[in-house]
C-alpha cells in the first residue's frame, strides 16, 4: 500500500485529491518532545478517514536518555486517547537529529543508547502498537532494532529499500494535487505481530477488518469517531445471518459487549468469546481495539 506522512508543515491538504492519487493510508505526527503537541493531529486524521483513508501517527523524539523518552511516549499516548480518534495503524516513534538538538546536547549516540532510548519509548506507549522510525544510517548504526523486535519504518530516499523491514520512505518530494508529500510504502497492512493465520477457513484479513470497522461505525456513540461510516448492514439485527461472516461477527460483538467501559483504559480486556473463531481474527480485533482513541 501507498501512503504519505504529515504534521503542521503539510496544511491545507486536499485529502480528495491525495485518495485519487492511489494513497491508501496516512501517518500524522501526533507532536515532539515531552509537551508539544502537533495541532493539526485531530484535523489531519479525521480529514485522512473522511476521505476513506486508514491512518497511523508518529511522534518526534528529542530524549536524551531513557527517562525522557518514557515521559515523550506516555505524552504521544495521551495526544492520542484524548483525540478520541481511531488509528488503524501503528505510531512510531520517530529517532534522528535532523535538527542538531541531539548533537548541541551532547547526546549519547552509542547504539547502546539510542536502542534503549527506543525501548523505553515502546515500552511506556503500551498498550498501542508501536514501531520506530528512522534513516538507513540511524537503523544500521545507532539503533539495534533486531533485539527491538518492533516493526520498523526505514527512510531510505531512492529506489530501495536495503532493509525491506515493515515500510519504506522512498521518497520527499511525492507530489499530489500541487502539494509536496513523503512518500511511504506500507508492505503489509496488518502489523506482522499479529499475522498468524492457523486455519484456511478464516476469513480474509481486509474482510474481517471491514467487518470491525463497520461494527464499531454502527455503535450507539460511534457518530462522533472520524473513520467514514461504510454503506453496509448494521452489524445486530434481529435475524440472524446466514452468511459465512456470521461467527467472525458475533465474535466482534461479544468482544465489544465485554469490553469495560472505563474512560481511561487503552486496552481492551473481553471475556472469552464462546464462539469457536480464528486466532488470527481475534487478535486483529483486539488490535484495533487496542489502537482505538477513547
Amino acid at each position: 500500500m501507498r501512503g504519505i506522512d504529515v504534521s503542521v508543515f503539510n496544511e491545507n491538504v486536499d485529502w480528495q485529491a491525495v485518495k485519487a492519487a492511489g494513497i491508501d493510508f496516512v501517518i500524522c505526527r501526533t507532536g515532539f518532545g515531552r509537551t508539544d503537541a502537533d495541532e493539526t493531529f485531530v484535523a489531519q486524521v479525521d480529514g485522512a478517514h473522511k476521505a476513506g483513508l486508514i491512518c497511523g501517527a508518529y511522534h518526534f523524539s528529542y530524549a536524551l536518555d531513557t527517562a525522557a523518552a518514557a515521559e515523550e511516549a506516555r505524552f504521544c499516548k495521551s495526544i492520542i486517547e484524548r483525540s478520541g480518534l481511531m488509528l488503524e495503524l501503528p505510531v512510531w516513534v520517530y529517532m534522528g537529529d535532523s535538527d542538531g538538538y541531539k548533537q548541541r546536547k551532547g547526546f549519547d549516540f552509542s547504539r547502546a543508547n539510542v536502542t534503549a532510548i527506543c525501548r523505553a519509548f515502546l515500552d511506556n506507549i503500551k498498550p498501542l502498537n508501536c514501531g520506530v522510525y528512522a534513516t538507513a544510517s540511524w537503523l544500521n548504526d545507532f539503533i539495534d532494532w533486531q533485539a527491538l523486535g518492533c516493526q520498523v519504518w526505514n527512510a531510505e530516499w531512492g529506489a530501495q529499500d536495503s532493509l525491506h523491514r515493515n515500510m519504506w520512505q522512498f521518497t520527499n518530494a511525492l507530489t499530489i494535487g500541487g502539494q509536496t508529500f513523503n512518500g511511504n510504502e506500507l508492505y503489509d497492512k496488518v502489523p506482522t505481530a499479529i499475522h498468524t493465520s492457523t486455519t484456511p477457513q478464516q476469513p480474509a484479513a481486509q474482510n474481517a477488518q471491514d467487518l470491525i470497522h463497520n461494527i464499531l461505525s454502527n455503535r450507539p456513540g460511534a457518530s462522533q469517531q472520524s473513520t467514514p461510516a461504510p454503506a453496509a448492514t448494521p452489524a445486530q439485527t434481529t435475524t440472524p445471518s446466514p452468511k459465512p461472516q456470521n461467527s467472525t461477527q458475533n465474535l466482534v460483538q461479544n468482544i465489544l459487549n465485554n469490553r469495560p467501559n472505563n474512560a481511561q483504559s487503552s486496552t481492551a480486556a473481553p471475556a472469552a468469546p464462546t464462539q469457536t473463531s480464528t486466532n488470527a481474527a481475534q487478535n486483529l480485533i483486539h488490535n484495533i481495539l487496542s489502537n482505538r482513541g477513547k
